[in-house]
This record gives C-alpha cells, structure tokens and sequence, in this order.
C-alpha cells in the first residue's frame, strides 16, 4: 500500500461562500472528504464577516450572490491588512476573458469557472495550501 505524501492542514478552514446549496455541498463535501475543516456563507455579506472572524488561509468565492457580490467582498479582502494572507478563489458561471480579468484585477489570486471537476479543485487546494505552507515555514 503507497502512503499519500503528507499535506500540511492549514491553520484555519477553508471557506466557501456561495449563494447555491448545491456548490456549497458539493465543494464542502470534497474538501472534507480531502481531511480539511470547511466553513460556509451563503452570501457575500454574511462571507466577508466570516473570512473577517476565522482568517481563513483560502476562501472559494462566488461572484453573483445577494447583499454583496464576489468582486466587493473579494476587494474588501485584500484590501485588509489582517487578511494579507487569505487566498482567494473566484467562482463563477461566468468563463468569458473579461469576467476573469475582472476577477484578478479585483484582487483574486485565481479564477474558476463552473462547473468545475472535484479532482482538479482537490489537486489545486493541495498545490495552494503545500506553497503557502512553504512561503510561511
């Protein structure tokens, strides 16, 4: 049996703020199922406050939601000293050049379009967290 190289867990959860139960479920399962702790926000108002209280090292972020969009909640995140660390990972149905370019010059450090393969977003949070991990050590 082949032992699966260790990935160090992150100091905090990983958060998802979406505004559709479905992704909220599916990207919560996943990570959990990958051994991470997964926190959630159902919209970008009630997200920023949680990214603000738990300082996640990365947050999935969706860009269409009620009482805030992703674009606001992501510029308010980088904008915050204390969240200097936060990584942040635009969601969106949305895949054309200039919804992505306004994704990452909002401040997101990547862009994924829906839907998305669970074995690609698993590869990616292991990549994330393994070079923030490096870059605090």
């Amino acid at each position: 049996m082949t032992e699966q190289p260790h990935t160090p867990r992150p100091a905090g959860p990983i958060l998802v703020i979406d505004d559709e139960p479905y992704i909220l479920r599916s990207l919560s399962y996943l990570l959990q199922r990958e051994g991470y702790a997964v926190e959630t926000a159902s919209n970008g108002e009630q997200g920023l406050q949680r990214v603000r209280s738990l300082h996640p090292p990365l947050m999935f972020l969706d860009i269409m939601m009620p009482h805030m969009n992703g674009y606001e909640v992501c510029e308010q995140v980088k904008q915050d000293p204390s969240l200097e660390g936060t990584y942040v990972i635009m969601l969106s149905a949305k895949g054309q050049q200039i919804d992505r370019e306004r994704g990452l010059l909002g401040g997101a450090d990547e862009y994924m379009t829906k839907p998305f393969s669970p074995r690609e977003v698993a590869q990616r949070v292991r990549t994330i967290l393994a070079e923030l991990n490096a870059t605090a050590a």
